[in-house]
């Protein structure tokens, strides 16, 4: 029987490389997306389409209102930063598009569906170095909800412990994007921004666009999103 993993999916380029690795390693998808009030909803659409390129086996896309809670950038009235330095994007502490818990959240359904699934693994496309200096990215933190889970649930008391999958968490952005085209990802097929346009294109100036940016940079490629049409 083939193993199945329940796998986070943003739609964003690292969520989708995270995917391409755990199909690489012989899972079976089942993505979970969150509609969750965030204002770049075009990475919902995004999501779906890397679920469908993949193969996966069932794509959920639960709803919640994180927007009731607010204090985020992506989720209340408050502006979203652009054209902000890379030095600054990692050094000025954590920034406003950080929403409170979310991973936290995220976690906590993905455990939920996983042990309904019978699935003792989660994928999560969390990164600890090109990153906008989010808590809840962090290796410690994944090791202790990884500990929370496995004491927690009904699957970790009967001695069948999850995993918490981050094979990127260590890796530049130049890193995963190589990864991710070695195992014939289609980036073009992604959404990053934090503030996209009506139509959903990249605003070019977001934090996550700036990031994305400077990985294709130093991979020595160009963004697909970007490229002009011939």
């Amino acid at each position: 029987m083939r193993k199945k993993a329940v796998v986070l999916a943003s739609g964003g380029l690292d969520s989708t490389t995270t995917m391409a690795i755990a199909k690489h390693e012989g899972y079976d998808i089942f993505a979970l997306s969150f509609d969750y009030g965030q204002r770049h909803k075009s990475e919902l659409e995004a999501a779906k389409t890397v679920a469908d390129y993949f193969g996966a086996n069932k794509h959920l896309i639960l709803r919640l209102d994180l927007g009731a809670i607010g204090g985020s950038a992506l989720t209340d009235d408050i502006p979203v930063p652009r054209g902000r330095g890379l030095r600054e994007i990692g050094s000025s502490g954590i920034p406003i598009t950080y929403v409170p818990a979310r991973n936290t959240i995220f976690l906590s359904y993905a455990l939920a569906w996983a042990e309904v699934l019978d699935a003792m693994d989660i994928f999560i496309g969390v990164n600890a170095l090109d990153f906008s200096g989010y808590p809840d990215c962090r290796p410690e933190y994944i090791k202790a909800f990884q500990e929370m889970a496995n004491l927690g649930t009904k699957a970790g008391v009967e001695g069948k412990s999850v995993t918490i999958h981050t094979p990127i968490i260590n890796m530049t952005k130049a890193q995963i994007i190589k990864k991710g085209l070695s195992f014939g990802v289609d980036y073009s097929i992604t959404h990053s921004c934090y503030n996209p346009t009506e139509d959903g294109r990249p605003c070019g100036k977001c934090d996550s666009c700036l990031l994305r940016k400077k990985g294709f940079e130093e991979a020595g490629l160009s963004d697909p999103l970007f490229e002009t049409p011939a």
